[in-house]
């Protein structure tokens, strides 16, 4: 059943931080599409859509792997078919293999840059030329404070978050005149379970360099990707906002 709303498409959108994002773009009304990779990992999804009063009038389900060209071509074209063309994506999948250089392996390696950028080609580039012909945009893209300040043992990560960088402020510039625009938000420690899930000491340590005193809650990273993916922004292209309590500052 195809929607009169504004479709987004969230890649990675069952995870914490995609859960969150998905939550937020439909209460702002937008007919929002969760992509997903894993069976079973959206359950804990629809529980959360549920919780917030959520149907399947605003929010729906994706499966595919985002690190496949043409699988992703499917599925822009079935969400297309099923609700609508997408009018904002945002690209939040993402995976970390941590382990230190000298330990890396191709496949370390070849995992990470797979899922968390070449993803970013695979989707953007189904949906991109569409928002051009319509007129109007929004890619948001989910990099990470260790885009730019890097960090130890995430070489592979690290290297990942800042070609996101990259791509968002070359895209940007192709697209801006046919009403798209495509930014970046780069979140520090963020208050998921993952994160949740890291040894209590350890998330000490974290939270002493941060200088706000806590993590992100996810809820923080939506509002700041809602914002960019709205009509208030359309002024707004090829930056990066940091969303990481002071952990990193820069000009």
């Amino acid at each position: 059943m195809k929607t009169t709303k504004r479709v987004a498409l969230v890649t990675g959108g069952v995870g914490g931080i995609g859960t969150a994002i998905c939550r937020k773009l439909a209460a702002d009304g937008l007919f929002v599409v969760a992509n997903y990779a894993i069976p079973g990992t959206e359950e804990a999804w629809k529980r959360a859509m549920a919780a917030a009063g959520l149907d399947n009038t605003s929010v729906a389900l994706a499966f595919g792997d985002v690190t496949d060209f043409e699988t992703m071509g499917s599925m822009a074209r079935q969400i297309q078919a099923d609700h609508g063309p997408v009018s904002v994506l945002v690209n939040c999948a993402g995976i970390t293999r941590d382990t230190t250089f000298r330990k890396m392996t191709p496949e370390h390696w070849h995992q990470v840059i797979d899922t968390n950028l070449t993803s970013v080609f695979n989707v953007t580039r189904h949906v991109i030329e569409g928002m051009c012909e319509r007129g109007w945009g929004r890619v948001v893209n989910i990099s990470s404070v260790n885009a730019i300040r890097g960090q130890f043992g995430q070489c592979n990560y690290a290297a990942a978050k800042a070609g996101i960088l990259g791509f968002t402020k070359s895209l940007a510039q192709e697209v801006v005149k046919k009403g798209v625009t495509v930014n970046a938000v780069s979140p520090g420690y963020v208050q998921t379970d993952m994160v949740m899930a890291i040894r209590e000491d350890v998330r000490e340590q974290i939270i002493a360099q941060i200088p706000a005193g806590r993590m992100a809650m996810p809820d923080e990273v939506a509002d700041s990707v809602a914002f960019l993916a709205s009509d208030k922004a359309a002024y707004i292209t090829g930056t990066n906002l940091s969303v990481n309590g002071g952990l990193h500052m820069y000009a």
